[in-house]
C-alpha cells in the first residue's frame, strides 16, 4: 500500500528583523490571546493593502501624492469596499481617480474576495457537503456570509473542466472495462425523481485504474447504452476485451453492436449480492460459502456441477434463489477460462468499490439533489479526489496481461 505523503509542515526561521516587527506589533496592540493576534493581522492586512493601493496610484497618475502636477487626471478621494479574507471581513478605501480609469491589482474592480475561498468551496463540495452546510461552516470558521447562490456559481467554474474532462481522448485498448450505476435522488422542476450515476472504470493496458465516463440518466436501454458505447469510440477506443457489469437493461445487445469481439461478463459480486438479498442472517453465510463453489470452480464444467448442488440444497427454502444464475450462465461463464490471478481482477470489484464507497457518501451527505447539473458537479468532484491516489498497477498485472495477451491472441499492444 502507498504512504500517504504528508503535507509540508511551514518551518518557523526566525530572524532580528521578524523580531523586530514582533516587537512593534506587540507594542501597537494590546495582544494578550490568539484571537487579537488574529484581529491585528487582519487590520495590519487592510493597512497594507491600502498602501499598495496608493502605490499604485502613483504609478497610475505618474506621481506621488504629495507632489503636484499638471495633469488633468488626479485623485478624487476614496471608495469604501468590503472584502472577504482568511482573517474575516474588512472595510478598505480604494483610492479614486476623476477620470476614472485607475484599476488596481492588488484587489481588482468587483473583486470582493481575497481568501481563496474559492478553493475552499469546491474542496468542501468535493466531500460532498450541501451549499447550507458550506455557507454555514463558512461563516463559523471565517466569520462572514456567503449565500447559497454564491457557492453553487462558484462550483459552476468547474462546469467547462467536466465538460473537457468528459471528451479528452482515451487510449485504443482497454482490456477491462467496469460499468456500474449508484442511484440519486434530484429535484426536477418540484418533483423529485431518481436518477442513476453510470461510471465506466477502464483498467488500462499499464494495469492502472482510470475513470472514463460519469453520465446521469433516468432510462437504460440498448439504444441508450450504444449511444455511451460509441461515445467511447469517437473519443478514440478501438478495442475492449472484458466488459463487466451487472445486469443493466440492454447492455449486453450494445456491446455486441459497438464492439462485436468484446465479452460480455455479469458482476460475481452482483451475482452474489442479488442471491443473498432476501435470505436472512441466520443462513446467509453457509449460502454464501456454498456460492463460492460455483464462482471457484476450476472449470465450466465443475462449475455447472456445483450450480445444480447449490440450487437442490437451497431452492426448497429460498424458491427462486439460484434462478438468475442459470438464466445469466452464458454471462457468467467466461470468466472460468481464466486462472485465479485473471479471475480475481474480474471479479474482485475492489477497483470499483472504493470508488462508489466515496460516491455513496455524497447520499449520506444529501438525501436531495437541487438539480441533475448539481449531482454532476458534486460526482466529478468525487472522483477527482478518490482518484488523486491510483497511481500505481494492480497487483500481479505482469501476469494477468501475460495470460490476456494469449487469450486475445493479437489485440493487445506487445
Amino acid at each position: 500500500m502507498a504512504r500517504r505523503e504528508k503535507k509540508p509542515v511551514h518551518k518557523v526561521v526566525m530572524t532580528e528583523g521578524k523580531r523586530n516587527i514582533i516587537q512593534q506589533l506587540l507594542q501597537e496592540y494590546d495582544i494578550e490571546t490568539t484571537e487579537d493576534i488574529q484581529d491585528a493581522l487582519k487590520d495590519l492586512l487592510g493597512g497594507t493593502i491600502k498602501e499598495m493601493m496608493e502605490a499604485e496610484m502613483d504609478d497610475h497618475l505618474g506621481y506621488q501624492k504629495s507632489e503636484r502636477s499638471d495633469s488633468d487626471d488626479y485623485r478624487n478621494g476614496y471608495k469604501s469596499k468590503r472584502v472577504n479574507s482568511s482573517y474575516g471581513s474588512m472595510d478598505i478605501d480604494v483610492p479614486q481617480d476623476r477620470k476614472s480609469t485607475f484599476e488596481p491589482q492588488i484587489v481588482k474592480k468587483r473583486q470582493k474576495d481575497i481568501s481563496d475561498i474559492d478553493q475552499k468551496i469546491i474542496s468542501m463540495y468535493a466531500k460532498g457537503m450541501t451549499t447550507r452546510q458550506i455557507s454555514e461552516t463558512i461563516e463559523d470558521i471565517y466569520g462572514f456570509e456567503t449565500s447559497e447562490g454564491f457557492i453553487s456559481d462558484v462550483t459552476d467554474k468547474i462546469l467547462p473542466q467536466i465538460e473537457d474532462w468528459q471528451n479528452r481522448p482515451l487510449d485504443e485498448v482497454y482490456p477491462i472495462l467496469y460499468i456500474d450505476a449508484i442511484h440519486y435522488s434530484v429535484r426536477d422542476n418540484g418533483v423529485i425523481r431518481k436518477l442513476a450515476a453510470y461510471v465506466i472504470l477502464g483498467i488500462n493496458t499499464e494495469g492502472k485504474k482510470e475513470v472514463l465516463s460519469i453520465t446521469v440518466g433516468d432510462n437504460e436501454s440498448s439504444k441508450y447504452w450504444l449511444s455511451v458505447l460509441n461515445e467511447l469510440k469517437n473519443r478514440g477506443v478501438k478495442d475492449i476485451l472484458i466488459i463487466c457489469a451487472d445486469g443493466l437493461s440492454g447492455i449486453k445487445e450494445a456491446i455486441a453492436a459497438a464492439f462485436p469481439k468484446t465479452e460480455y461478463q455479469r458482476c460475481i459480486v452482483h451475482q452474489v449480492r442479488n442471491t443473498l438479498k432476501y435470505v436472512p442472517d441466520k443462513d446467509r453465510k453457509a449460502f454464501a460459502s456454498d456460492l463460492k463453489t460455483i464462482y471457484h470452480a476450476s472449470d465450466e464444467e465443475k462449475a455447472r456441477l456445483a450450480l445444480d448442488r447449490v440450487t437442490e440444497k437451497w431452492t426448497a427454502k429460498y424458491p427462486n434463489s439460484m434462478k438468475r444464475w442459470y438464466d445469466n450462465w452464458d454471462a457468467i461463464t467466461p470468466i472460468f477460462k481464466f486462472s485465479p490471478d485473471v479471475r480475481k481482477v474480474i471479479y474482485t470489484t475492489n477497483a470499483i468499490e472504493s470508488l462508489n464507497s466515496t460516491y455513496r457518501k455524497l447520499n449520506r451527505q444529501r438525501s436531495v439533489f437541487p438539480s441533475d447539473t448539481a449531482l454532476l458537479k458534486a460526482l466529478y468532484l468525487a472522483t477527482f479526489e478518490a482518484t488523486k491516489k491510483w497511481t500505481m498497477s494492480i497487483r500481479n498485472w505482469g501476469q494477468v496481461y501475460g495470460e490476456l495477451s494469449i487469450m486475445y491472441e493479437g489485440r493487445l499492444p506487445e
